[in-house]
């Protein structure tokens, strides 16, 4: 288990390069794209490019909080159940979200094949097939995060159950928001 948990906080960190790298990447292409209007020459490729970094650091950001289990769920209705049916729906939530990425992976693999000679419409020199291929690698990254979180998710799902990022981020654990929405109902 020490094993894997290593592998997954290693994968976690290389997920946090990638997205630094993408964010500092960003930012550097809009830094260069305001100056270069505010200067009055605007640089032809500076609104593709953004919005490939932007698309970029969505889908590898989207791994990320895979990684850290963080991604869309809905971890109080999955809370609700007892333990016996938690992790069954907790496990049948895993397989459709890893069918899903597998699918998105596919398709996107797909996709970028069918770009094949395809370039940047400013930038020339850049291949399509490079600028998409964000989506099949980070699919594959998003289901790596999953499988390596998933006996976590087992864990979680036989115990005390999931943790609500949403209220974590608000300072509330689970029962302290099940009290306030008790204490609310009797006013």
């Amino acid at each position: 288990m020490k094993t894997l948990n290593t592998l997954r906080d290693g994968f976690s960190r290389l997920l946090e390069v990638i997205v630094v790298i993408n964010m500092l990447m960003l930012a550097g292409i809009v830094i260069v794209g305001f100056l270069s209007r505010l200067v009055g020459s605007p640089f032809t490729w500076y609104d593709e490019a953004a919005s490939i970094s932007l698309a970029w650091l969505t889908y590898y950001g989207a791994a990320l909080a895979a990684a850290k289990g963080a991604h869309i769920a809905c971890p109080s209705i999955v809370n609700a159940f007892p333990p016996k049916v938690r992790l069954p729906v907790a496990l049948m939530g895993e397989a459709v979200t890893i069918a899903f990425f597998v699918l998105l992976a596919v398709t996107g693999w797909q996709v970028v094949h069918i770009l094949a000679g395809s370039t940047m419409i400013s930038l020339t020199s850049v291949s399509l097939q490079f600028t998409q291929s964000a989506l099949p690698i980070a699919s594959v990254l998003f289901i790596v995060a999953e499988l390596l979180r998933l006996p976590e998710v087992i864990r979680q799902a036989r115990g005390e159950g999931f943790v609500d990022h949403e209220l974590e981020e608000v300072g509330l654990s689970p029962n302290m928001a099940s009290q306030s929405d008790a204490g609310s109902a009797t006013r």
